[in-house]
């Protein structure tokens, strides 16, 4: 019969307090990434990137127009466009987003929402669940804005002096 040793089962203990939170996070992770890929949401994000560029050059052409009576040449706009669309990448802000969710989301909420999004419904059992998971998207997309203002450099300082160099020629 093996003899019992109190620091082994302790460090053994102590292992598994340690490994099994990496192991729910890396889970947790995981379905938060897959969630955002079934919700097409890096797609959504790419499309308002995009409409965001447009509005702004939109309105950077009408100060210009009204301001200097001259139109924003083609190559300002192309250069304002490409700083939206590199700074603004969703690659630059989807483990951010991804970790977001998986902080403010247990792994049983992250899939009861994959599984509505893949139009497998809302089990009955299941309606509390997705009412605390609801709860939850007021600080989610208040955490998700203020990741994505503190990790982008932003084009406005960028595109003011491509205009005032096109306007001084």
């Amino acid at each position: 019969m093996r003899r019992f040793f109190p620091g082994a089962a302790a460090a053994f203990l102590i292992a598994c307090l340690i490994w099994r939170p990496a192991v729910a996070e890396d889970g947790s992770i995981d379905e938060a990434n897959r969630l955002l890929r079934v919700t097409g949401t890096g797609e959504l994000f790419e499309s308002a990137s995009r409409q965001q560029a447009r509005d702004i050059i939109r309105t950077y052409s009408l100060i210009v127009a009204s301001s200097a009576d001259r139109s924003l040449p083609k190559h300002v706009r192309d250069a304002i466009t490409e700083c939206y669309s590199r700074n603004y990448a969703w690659e630059n802000f989807a483990d951010g987003i991804a970790r977001i969710l998986a902080d403010h989301l247990s792994e049983r909420e992250l899939t009861l929402l994959i599984g509505i999004y893949q139009n497998r419904g809302l089990p009955p059992m299941e309606i509390e669940t997705f009412r605390q998971t609801v709860r939850k998207g007021d600080a989610i997309a208040a955490a998700s804005a203020e990741y994505i203002y503190r990790n982008s450099t932003g084009c406005v300082g960028r595109d003011a002096r491509l205009i005032k160099r096109f306007l001084a020629e």
